[in-house]
Order: C-alpha cells, then sequence, then structure tokens
C-alpha cells in the first residue's frame, strides 16, 4: 500500500470588508487571500477504517475535526465505504486566521478524491467544499492571489503574485471566528474600495501606496480585547514593514517586506517570542 505525503499551506487576507448579512445569519463579505509558506504536513494510507492521528493533541481526532468531515462527506458523495488513515503534523496554529482547518479540509478531499479513485470534478468537491467552511474552496481552487465575495465562496483568480517578503507573526492568543463575527463593529453602509484593482496595482506596478486602502474589519475589536496582537502588528511596522495587518479573524499579523533582508532581521527578532514564518515574494501553493 502507497503512502502519500503532502503539505496543506496556510493564507493571509489582504483587505477584509464585511459587506452585509444574510437571513441565514452568514456575513458577506470581500477580502482577497494570498498563500503563505506556513504548512501542515499530511501523510493518507488506504485501510479499512477511517481513522486519523494529530500532532497536536489539543485539536480533536473525532468526526467534529474538518478532515473527518471531509472524508466522511466525499464518501457519502461517491457511495463508497472506502477507509483511509490520515496522520497530520499540525504547524500552523489554529485560531490564528490563517485558514489552517479549512486548508487540511480540501487537501483530504483533493487527496482521497484520486485515493479513492472517485475522480469527481472540480464542481461538485466545491459543493462539498463549502458545507466544510467558507474558506475551504480557496485552498481547493487555486495556488496563488484571489479575490472572495459571497461568505467567502464566490472565488476569482487573480493571477497575479505578491511581490514582497511576507512575515507573518502568531501571537499567541486563539480567536475564535464565532466570537469575532458577533462582535466587530458594523460599517456596513460605507463605500468599499475595489480590492481587484488595488491588488493588480500593488502586484503588477510594485505599489506600495495603494496598501493605504486594505483594512481588516475585525482588526478594530480584536485590538481592543487582545492589545498584545496590536503590539505585534506596531512592531512588524517598526521593523520596516511597509504594510502590517490581522489576517482573517487573527490573532496572527502579517508584515509586507519590501526589503528581504528587513524581513529576515524582523523575523529573528520575533521568533524568541513567536511561532511564525516567513514567505518569499511570489509565492505561490505547490
Amino acid at each position: 500500500m502507497q503512502q502519500i505525503s503532502v503539505k496543506a499551506f496556510a493564507k493571509i487576507n489582504l483587505g477584509l470588508f464585511i459587506t452585509g448579512k444574510r437571513p441565514d445569519g452568514y456575513h458577506t463579505l470581500e477580502t482577497v487571500f494570498a498563500p503563505i509558506s506556513w504548512y501542515d504536513e499530511f501523510s493518507f494510507m488506504p485501510s479499512d477504517d477511517l481513522a486519523m492521528t494529530c500532532s497536536n493533541q489539543e485539536l480533536p481526532s473525532d468526526d467534529s475535526n474538518l478532515c473527518i468531515r471531509a472524508a466522511k462527506a466525499l464518501r457519502e458523495f461517491a457511495g463508497t465505504s472506502q477507509g483511509v488513515s490520515i496522520a497530520l503534523t499540525k504547524n500552523i496554529p489554529f485560531g490564528a486566521g490563517l485558514g489552517g482547518g479549512s486548508s487540511d479540509a480540501a487537501k483530504t478531499l483533493n487527496v482521497l478524491n484520486t485515493l479513492w479513485n472517485i475522480n469527481a470534478p472540480a464542481a461538485e468537491l466545491k459543493s462539498i467544499a463549502v458545507t466544510l467552511g467558507a474558506d475551504v474552496p480557496y485552498f481547493l481552487e487555486t495556488s496563488g492571489l484571489a479575490f472572495a465575495s459571497g461568505i467567502g465562496d464566490e472565488l476569482e483568480d487573480l493571477d497575479c503574485s505578491l511581490p514582497f517578503s511576507i512575515l507573518t507573526v502568531f501571537p499567541g492568543e486563539h480567536i475564535s471566528t464565532v466570537w469575532a463575527y458577533r462582535n466587530f463593529y458594523h460599517r456596513f453602509e460605507r463605500k468599499t474600495p475595489d480590492l481587484k484593482k488595488l491588488t493588480f496595482d500593488l502586484c503588477n506596478n510594485r505599489n506600495p501606496a495603494v496598501l493605504q486602502s486594505y483594512e481588516n474589519d475585525f482588526e478594530p475589536v480584536v485590538f481592543d480585547n487582545y492589545p498584545s496582537v496590536r503590539a505585534v502588528k506596531e512592531e512588524l511596522l517598526g521593523k520596516g514593514a511597509v504594510y502590517a495587518s490581522l489576517s482573517g479573524s487573527g490573532s496572527a499579523v502579517f508584515g509586507l517586506f519590501q526589503d528581504i533582508e528587513k524581513a529576515e532581521t524582523a523575523a529573528e527578532s520575533f521568533q524568541e517570542s513567536y511561532p511564525l514564518s516567513l514567505t518569499p515574494p511570489s509565492f505561490r501553493m505547490e
């Protein structure tokens, strides 16, 4: 039996504007997903049963884990009873706004679609992915920058890449996305900038001035309640980042650096205190 080993990468949000709330309770948003080089490691082994182990004992390995949910959803879709043994080495922090759980679920769908010889088309996999989480389709469909709208599941591949080093720092706070959506400060009436146009300008013209138009609507409430997270953003800016922001609902904060040496120096200063990842310019998920 052949073991399959893969990586599941994380993401950051370049801008995040919450634009409204649907009758079903879901919020609509506009954001740009960008991949970073922080990754979880997987191995999949054919098995008669469906089982999972995880290096982080704080995370469940039962039916509440997104990977198991993804496997069961795919198995139900295909009408199969095949199993798999999943071993996950968890490196991406959870409760960080980096989409680690969503990336893991997407990778599980992709691998098992092949391993179980289901060969479901992309549209069918996406329909399963949406039921698992709003970020899951991004990791399923794209490898670079993507504009997301709707609840985060309506995607447009921007076919460009960031010309910056990205230093992502996890301040150690696990922030619930549910809490963040319940408590963020509503600004539904304001006019939001054109994130697609801004991002094309940022990537193609290397114009850092447009970054001043990016915002994350979760930042004010997170910073008010978690001052240590605000401090990391301020420190990134102080160490030469041309832009710094909360990712998703946090608590991870990232900084964009034009100067690779400044990014490396900043990483060295943070690494004794916080988990971090330094992503090279123009990074794409493998």
